[in-house]
Parts: structure tokens; sequence; C-alpha cells
């Protein structure tokens, strides 16, 4: 093999490595900042944390927080055969919560309907653990 040959080998191996690793973390973590389940759409991290008396939903866009400020959330909880519906409120620059008493055990599904100004509405599907 000449040098040309390998040249040119080493340089579409190094670009495809490239283009692996930016395919691969969008360049930012989806591991729960706040103790919660994370599940991505779009480029935004959604981050549900369920708790008896309050249920949060944190919002990151490639990793940074992404305003809330004139968007709504609806939450459908199953819990075995109990169905609860729930609207969440603005509460800070980038979360929605509920105050109230909530019946939640491992395994209950959630989905959330996000709308936010400017952006088509997310539907995002969480299981509690």
């Amino acid at each position: 093999m000449n040098l040309k040959t390998l040249l040119w080998i080493a340089s579409l191996a190094l670009a495809l490595s490239g283009l692996a690793t930016a395919g691969g973390k969008h360049g930012h973590d989806h591991k729960p900042q706040h103790g919660g389940v994370v599940v991505e759409s779009g480029d935004v991290d959604f981050e549900l944390v369920a708790k008896p008396e309050l249920i949060t939903l944190y919002l990151r866009d490639h990793g940074k927080p992404l305003s809330t400020q004139g968007g709504s959330v609806k939450l459908t909880m199953l819990a075995g055969s109990a169905k609860s519906e729930l609207a969440l409120q603005a509460a800070g620059d980038n979360r929605f919560e509920a105050k109230g008493s909530f019946k939640l055990e491992p395994g209950t599904r959630v989905v959330a309907i996000v709308t936010l100004p400017g952006r088509k509405p997310a539907s995002v599907r969480f299981a509690l653990k």
C-alpha cells in the first residue's frame, strides 16, 4: 500500500469514528439530576420525580434547563386498575409541579402531555420504579 492510500484510509476511519461519537450522546448526560426517572423526547430530557405529596417534572434541553414559562402539563397516572389525571403548574425556571396526596407504587405508568410555547406538544411515558 502506498502512503496516499494509507492516509485516505486513516482519514475515513477518523471521520467515521467522529460520527459514531456525535450520534451516541448528543453531547449531554441523560442521568437523573433530581432522583427521578428520565425520558428523552427529541432533544429534551424530561425527569419525573414522584413522591406521595409532590410530583415534579423537570425539563432540560441539551443538558441545560428549559423554560416552562407559558407551558402546561397534563399527567395521566395508571396504578393497577386505578387511573387518575392531574395538571401540573409551572413552578420555577425549568419545572412543573403539583402538591397533594398521590397513590404511587412501583410499576405505576405515567403519561405526560407537555405543551410549551413555540414547540409541538410532547407525549412522554414513564414507569415508576
